[in-house]
């Protein structure tokens, strides 16, 4: 089922004034995919996942599933399965009896199963039964049904309220940072668990995340948020490599983005009197932004550097240096390339494309 926010407002009140927490949010999210909200805490991202759901009422605009518009549906009427990141799963029930739960307790649901089982003259017990086992297949975890979720692991109860979510057979499927209390072993796990699962499905999956490399990883689009407003919205590599402004580009990259102060004359991007790459940007003062990874050492470099220190994070080797200007620079080194000596002038030169010109509101004008 397609999502589609359509000048989508939502504001709060707040010691009596309006606190506009997502503002004109207009977006489509396709079909069968898994799609990201992505952003600093505050930008109003689980806001909009709320609003799709049904939790918080639209302030303006509307939300349409496919071509119907549920802007004022009641969340029970509008197919939805959703996971917190609190996953709160009864602790004093089974695992069948947690994923269960939701079919013989809700009142709607309930009547429509026991419709189905009564038109395909089966019992609803058995019906229930047939539907448990069908998400625990799915979710993987058959064998752990008769256990009660303390003795499982923080993963396993997170598959278990995903199969809580699945079993009302949701059109769409929402997931409220649903990673956010596993460490860091199992969130990779189970990221890789909720994209299995939602590929397996074919459910349009909305996920809702702060942690920039499980949305990067995992979803077939993201949308970033701050303060409210869209800033871009695409395939997570199309984002990463092209952000639309500095917001995008400093909020993305598990090594924070170079910005050093340039201009560009006569059709040449410059730092300081260092040529770099040419651009159709007019003359004039820039902010320019060069991923650290896609800075190479070459003795045929063009950007002069003097290391003065270096950092390794999980593996990887950055070094921080000093531009003939003063400015700083961060690289990632090659492992292949011999030690950086600092204190010693060394070359670096860009990757084709990867030069990214700023305008003084922070708007991507040219990449080069």
């Amino acid at each position: 089922m397609q999502v589609a926010f359509i000048h989508a407002t939502k504001e709060f009140s707040s010691r009596g004034k309006a606190v506009t927490a997502v503002n004109g949010l207009t977006l489509s999210i396709k079909s069968g995919t898994l799609f990201g909200f992505l952003g600093p805490s505050g930008c109003g991202k689980s806001t909009s996942l709320f609003m799709i759901s049904g939790i918080h009422d639209l302030t303006s605009g509307h939300i349409l599933f496919d071509d119907k518009d549920v802007s004022n549906l009641a969340p029970e009427k509008r197919g939805v399965g959703m996971v917190f990141q609190n996953y709160a799963l009864y602790p004093h029930l089974s695992v069948w009896e947690n994923i269960e739960f939701p079919l013989v307790n809700s009142t709607l649901l309930s009547k429509q199963l026991r419709q189905q089982a009564k038109e395909s003259h089966i019992k609803f017990k058995d019906l229930v039964e047939s539907k448990v086992k069908e998400v625990a297949r799915i979710v993987e975890i058959t064998e752990y049904l008769h256990r009660k979720p303390s003795e499982l692991s923080g993963g396993q109860q997170q598959r278990v309220a995903i199969a809580r979510a699945l079993v009302k057979q949701p059109s769409i499927l929402l997931l409220d940072e649903p990673l956010s209390n596993l460490d860091a072993r199992l969130r990779v796990q189970t990221r890789n668990e909720i994209r299995r699962i939602q590929k397996k499905t074919g459910i349009t999956t909305v996920f809702v995340t702060h942690d920039q490399e499980e949305a990067l990883n995992i979803c077939d689009e993201i949308a970033i948020l701050d303060n409210g407003i869209l800033q871009q919205v695409g395939p997570p590599q199309e984002v990463y490599d092209h952000p639309c402004n500095i917001f995008v580009a400093k909020f993305l990259g598990s090594f924070p983005i170079n910005i050093l102060n340039g201009r560009v004359k006569d059709g040449k991007v410059y730092l300081g009197r260092m040529e770099i790459c040419e651009t159709t940007a007019p003359d004039g003062e820039y902010r320019i932004g060069i991923r650290p990874e896609n800075l190479l050492q070459s003795e045929n470099g063009n950007i002069r550097l003097t290391p003065v220190a270096g950092l390794r994070h999980g593996g990887i080797e950055t070094v921080e240096g000093l531009t003939v200007d003063g400015q700083v620079v961060r690289f990632v080194k090659n492992p292949a390339m011999d030690d950086v000596g600092f204190g010693t002038s060394i070359l670096l030169r860009s990757k084709k494309s990867c030069v990214i010109l700023f305008n003084e509101i922070g708007e991507t004008i040219d990449q080069c």
